[in-house]
């Protein structure tokens, strides 16, 4: 078993060296062929054929195959050129309106708050943002396909992409489905499009690159190192997939603690929740982040030193969630006015004490069994699950916000003013609100925000 084990190792290794080669040769390639605006087609083929040669992983050198050659594309078409000057044109158009309305916002917020709920200015802030970035990406953009820059003309269209897909969203949730909406879409379609014919070659080493990784993935797999810190400086690496799964797992582990606590001091159930969907509370996901970075590289010190930094870390987050909530949305959701050590009845010694005991099994004990846990993923779906998981709940915070704010807006008496409230108000009233989240009161006159 130990031989097939090793054949298997062997086999992955050699497998990411060679993708490793190919990704370099692409890259190489890629720099080799860059020709002048003003080249022919015979010149771009002349480029080519003087590349350096490459180096396989047998230590044979070969001459630039034709199949990599085929996906290097020189000069943008005649269409391509006229969407250029287009954009370009869009851009100078666009960017002095938005500068006058970014202008006017600073000199005379008022003039835009007074009539604006604090969601509906948020969303606008956000669209009025990404609309700037497309508007300076679009002439950049434009510049790049006139000059024949593809490859840096390709990059700029993929953000351009993540810019409109942003300014869809806030459109949506301010107007619902209006007139803009069918535009955005159209160039949606017209960027999808451009992406993929300007530079084929770097969807390519894309792929290659994806290739690389998931072969590096496997190797740790199998050696059991999957999501440690191969550096040895800290126990866990501190990547997005393991920091994301440490917050769902102190999200929901959290849930069931205050669950059982309170069951255990009232003798009553009671909905533990902090999101509008699904059993999480993020105060504690947020929490058990925190204390893994923070710790993360001291996991061998002394459990005492583990228990201040914890408890100090855990009580002043409870701190600034409590002041959060009840500045932002005049939501009560604890009170710890009259116990002991009490910090303006948002923390207090007891609580402290209590993440502190938390941090301690949490680096000491649990770390080693939670990437245990996490590596149950299948190790080629691991990005992809992390993925679609990271955008369900981010959105459900998202949601979740703007819940709570259209709460505060109805008990304050204010009407919906866009899209968003509107479906907020319908699916997300009073009741469902006091239904879901039973630790907390919400009472405006205790908001600061106005």
């Amino acid at each position: 078993m130990s031989k097939i084990g090793s054949r298997k190792k062997a086999k992955a290794q050699g497998t990411a060296e060679d993708v490793s080669t190919k990704v370099a040769q692409e890259a190489s390639l890629a720099d080799a062929v860059e020709v002048s605006p003003s080249a022919s087609a015979t010149d771009a083929t002349e480029e080519v054929q003087k590349a350096p040669a490459m180096v396989t992983t047998e230590g044979v050198q070969q001459a630039p195959t034709t199949e990599v050659t085929e996906g290097v594309r020189t000069k943008a078409p005649l269409i391509l050129k006229i969407l250029a000057v287009l954009m370009i044109l869009i851009a100078a158009l666009a960017l002095p309106v938005l500068v006058l309305v970014i202008v006017s916002l600073i000199i005379e917020p008022a003039e835009f708050t007074d009539y604006l709920s604090t969601t509906s200015f948020v969303i606008s802030m956000v669209l009025l943002a990404s609309l700037m970035v497309s508007a300076v990406l679009g002439a950049v953009f434009g510049v790049n396909l006139l000059r024949n820059k593809l490859r840096a003309a390709r990059h700029i269209s993929e953000v351009l992409i993540v810019s409109t897909i942003v300014s869809l969203i806030c459109d949506l949730m301010l107007d619902g489905f209006s007139a803009p909406i069918l535009s955005y879409l159209v160039r949606f379609i017209i960027l999808i499009v451009v992406a993929t014919y300007i530079d084929p070659a770097l969807s390519e080493e894309r792929k290659l690159q994806r290739k690389l990784r998931d072969m590096e993935t496997l190797t740790e797999a199998e050696d059991g190192t999957l999501g440690r810190d191969r550096s040895g400086k800290g126990y866990l690496k501190l990547d997005f997939f393991n920091i994301f799964w440490i917050f769902v797992i102190g999200c929901i582990a959290g849930v069931i603690i205050e669950t059982i606590y309170h069951f255990m001091i009232f003798g009553n159930y009671e909905d533990r929740a902090g999101m509008l969907y699904g059993p999480f509370s993020p105060i504690y996901g947020f929490g058990a982040v925190l204390m893994t970075v923070a710790l993360n590289r001291f996991y061998k010190m002394p459990i005492v030193l583990v228990f201040v930094i914890s408890a100090l870390i855990g009580g002043a987050f409870e701190y600034a969630v409590s002041w959060f909530l009840e500045f932002a949305f005049g939501i009560l959701a604890w009170d710890y006015t009259g116990t002991w050590l009490s910090i303006g009845g948002r923390t207090n010694g007891y609580f402290m004490i209590m993440w502190g005991v938390l941090g301690c099994i949490w680096i000491k004990l649990l770390l080693p069994y939670l990437l245990k846990l996490v590596n149950l993923i299948p190790w080629n779906w691991r990005y992809s699950v992390t993925t679609l998981c990271a955008v369900l709940m981010i959105t459900n915070g998202l949601l979740t916000l703007v819940a709570y704010d259209c709460w505060y807006q109805r008990n304050a008496g204010e009407e919906p003013n866009n899209a968003l409230e509107q479906f907020c108000d319908t699916y997300y009233d009073n009741e469902f609100m006091e239904n879901r989240f039973q630790s907390m009161s919400i009472d405006p006159s205790r908001a600061t925000r106005n």
